[in-house]
């Protein structure tokens, strides 16, 4: 009975026991002859004086009272079993690398040298990175576009189930619930097909972590049956940056899971991170479902307000078509201005430089403006102002602007062996038709223009040429200027 009532009591909702620990310690005033060197903050006033006292007392290393990340007994792991239960998980794990730690550690357990992983080529770039650290081969499912705004869209249920047929000894599907711009494949039925084949099903869910708490919003990768999830708190859940969660569900051994993290996450974890994910899994937990409608309800009236200005296109569940666009995340305030004659990033910039907002990112097409739980009406019209503004300011003829956000990859060779083979370094346009051995890609959304493995056409070469020219800031390759790739010999 009395391990019955020490479960209740940890698992109350309200608690936010790494906080309460901080707490704790914080009144105790220990006397600090360990690391960190700055010690509360006297060794560095500066900082001290940036971040306040009372961040910098709590930046502390691991201690009995405080728990360790790498091997969490009492504090961190009374958080994560209160995060689990949250997210409808079996197990949860606090991640302090971004949820790149997260994606990669999902894979990493799913995946050893040689094994094939299913996934759609629009992923983020981690997914890749974990592939070129274990040395699975990636089986790409290219992904539906939407020809008019230029994106990618969701897996089709046919495609998945042909790739699945196709290659019965995959270990994994890996799905994004939702992409950057918000379209969802139908994750429940992938998750079935999965299953039956024997396999693993993967949620990147780095823009999904309100799927949890809201109402009318799409499902979530663990109450659909999925396997693992990363689920990026610091994005739309109020965490602070770098802040992550790694969900698995009952058929993942958490044992093992935990030996794959270590193998890369720090041993000297943040507890301004993990107190900001407990006490975040807490808001969420008690006031999450709120605290999303008033989002979404905003982003709705925003698409509205935005559409009836003319020229740009805020989409939204519209888009739905029951397989590609099997749901739509309602939050995500996506907007096509190529009707205007202005690329993405070009209004990006101008909201930026013009008007002092800041909006997530601007692509070839689109610009995505990120609505959660910090903002208020008063911002929205603002921004449906400037937009408007900038309709009647710049508006122009959009002829020879370029619309396609998504080339179908021709792979050549696995990741890890394109990435650690031998290579050498080509002017941009003498290394069409050779094999690329480095990441390029628009940052964000960080999805790869190109990947390690990957053969360089005439058509990748146009459109990198095209993004750099509208300024898109673009990364990946040892050439910072992206005048050279390397490509293998």
């Amino acid at each position: 009975m009395k391990n019955d009532s020490t479960q209740k009591a940890r698992l109350d909702q309200n608690r936010a026991p790494i906080y309460e620990a901080l707490e704790r310690f914080r009144q105790m005033r220990v006397v600090p002859f360990d690391v960190p060197g700055h010690k509360r903050g006297r060794g560095n006033p500066e900082l001290a004086a940036f971040l306040g006292k009372q961040c910098v007392d709590v930046d502390v290393n691991s201690m009995k009272p405080l728990d360790n990340l790498c091997h969490p007994i009492s504090v961190i792991r009374e958080a994560e079993a209160l995060a689990a239960e949250a997210f409808g998980a079996a197990n949860a794990f606090l991640m302090v690398g971004g949820t790149t730690s997260s994606v990669q550690s999902m894979v990493l357990t799913a995946c050893k040298r040689g094994d094939e992983i299913i996934l759609p080529r629009n992923v983020h770039r981690s997914v890749i990175n974990a592939l070129v650290l274990c040395g699975a081969v990636p089986v790409y499912v290219n992904p539906e576009v939407d020809q008019r705004l230029g994106i990618s869209l969701g897996m089709k249920r046919e495609q998945v189930q042909k790739a699945i047929r196709e290659h019965p000894n995959a270990v994994a599907v890996l799905v994004n619930n939702p992409t950057y711009y918000g379209v969802c494949s139908d994750l429940r039925a992938i998750v079935r097909m999965a299953h039956e084949a024997g396999m693993l099903c993967l949620a990147d869910e780095a823009h999904g972590t309100h799927f949890y708490f809201g109402e009318g919003l799409p499902v979530s990768a663990m109450e659909a049956g999925a396997d693992m999830a990363a689920v990026s708190m610091h994005k739309s859940g109020g965490s602070l940056t770098q802040s992550s969660l790694l969900l698995i569900g009952p058929r993942v051994h958490a044992g093992y899971v935990r030996q794959i993290i270590n193998l890369t996450q720090t041993t000297s974890g943040s507890y301004l991170l993990m107190s900001s994910l407990d006490i975040s899994r807490r808001n969420l937990a008690l006031r999450g479902r709120e605290v999303f409608r008033q989002v979404a309800s905003m982003a709705e009236y925003a698409r509205g307000e935005i559409n009836a200005v003319g020229g740009y296109y805020a989409f939204g569940r519209e888009l739905i078509n029951g397989d590609a666009v099997f749901d739509f995340d309602t939050t995500k305030l996506s907007v096509h201005t190529l009707d205007i004659g202005l690329a993405g990033i070009e209004v990006y910039d101008i909201l930026r430089d013009e008007y002092d907002i800041q909006i997530e990112f601007g692509d070839i097409g689109n610009i995505l403006a990120y609505l959660s739980m910090g903002d208020r009406p008063q911002e929205v019209e603002r921004l449906v102002s400037a937009l408007a503004e900038i309709r009647r300011r710049y508006q122009t003829d959009g002829t020879g602007l370029l619309s396609q956000e998504y080339i179908d990859p021709d792979v050549v060779i696995s990741p890890q062996e394109a990435f650690y083979a031998d290579k050498i370094s080509l002017p941009l346009r003498q290394a069409e038709g050779r094999v690329c051995s480095e990441f390029v890609m628009c940052y964000p959304p960080g999805i790869p223009i190109l990947a390690p493995g990957e053969r360089i056409t005439g058509e990748i070469l146009d459109y990198i040429e095209y993004a750099k020219s509208k300024g898109c800031s673009m990364t990946g390759p040892e050439d910072p200027d992206i005048l050279r790739l390397n490509v293998l010999k």
